[in-house]
């Protein structure tokens, strides 16, 4: 599913990553752990093509080269095969439950109807049938959480991305955002990468993987 090689970073003189190497398997659930400042996040995004490395051997998800894709193509990619979810929801808060989980399916250019359809029917999976069309400052943390996730997943990508997922949910939410990766692994082969300092999720992880000074030891 993933294979990077020998990634590199520098900002500046300060070299933030010092040569990671990460092989992920489909529907797989990685944990990324480590002290701040280890370079989890730009790991992150890098893998998740948000970023670039300043150097590397090899990047390939699920099949292609992304060495080998401008920009337009990247981008293209990025919304096809990838889901993100961040720390802080990120959702938009003139737009509703639903219309938040749609905009990635619409920038797909996937048509209206195929995409509302899709979104109703993951909303309804998280539980969220009933608040779809409430904006986000009118649902609870858990549940914006929880929209973030339908957002991610609306593309139906090859891996999602979280940076630190539960890292603003009370230990309840938290707690069902991490079960509900694991039912979203068994029941539709998602794949995750998780960065996170909580070491509940970190242990129920099918691989743990520490970072110190820009390495994984």
């Amino acid at each position: 599913m993933i294979k990077a090689d020998n990634i590199h970073k520098y900002y500046g003189e300060l070299e933030v990553l010092k040569g990671v190497d990460l092989h992920i398997k489909k529907s797989e659930i990685v944990a990324i752990v480590g002290p701040s400042g280890a370079g989890k996040t730009t790991l992150l995004q890098i893998l998740g093509t948000l970023d670039k490395p300043s150097s590397s051997d090899d990047m390939i998800i699920n099949g292609t080269t992304i060495k080998s894709l401008n920009d337009k193509a990247l981008s293209k990619f990025r919304n096809k095969h990838i889901g993100f979810i961040f720390q802080f929801h990120q959702l938009l808060p003139e737009f509703t439950a639903l219309e938040n989980v749609c905009i990635p399916g619409f920038i797909a250019n996937r048509s209206k109807k195929e995409v509302e359809k899709e979104a109703k029917e993951i909303l309804d999976f998280l539980g969220l049938s009933d608040r779809m069309m409430h904006k986000p400052n009118e649902l609870s943390g858990g549940e914006q959480q929880r929209v973030a996730v339908a957002r991610a997943l609306i593309n139906k990508p090859d891996v999602i991305f979280a940076d630190e997922p539960s890292g603003n949910l009370d230990t309840v939410s938290s707690r069902q955002l991490h079960e509900l990766f694991f039912t979203l692994r068994d029941q539709f082969d998602q794949t995750f990468v998780i960065v996170t300092h909580n070491q509940e999720l970190a242990n129920m992880a099918d691989r743990k993987l520490e970072m110190k000074d820009g390495k994984i030891i």
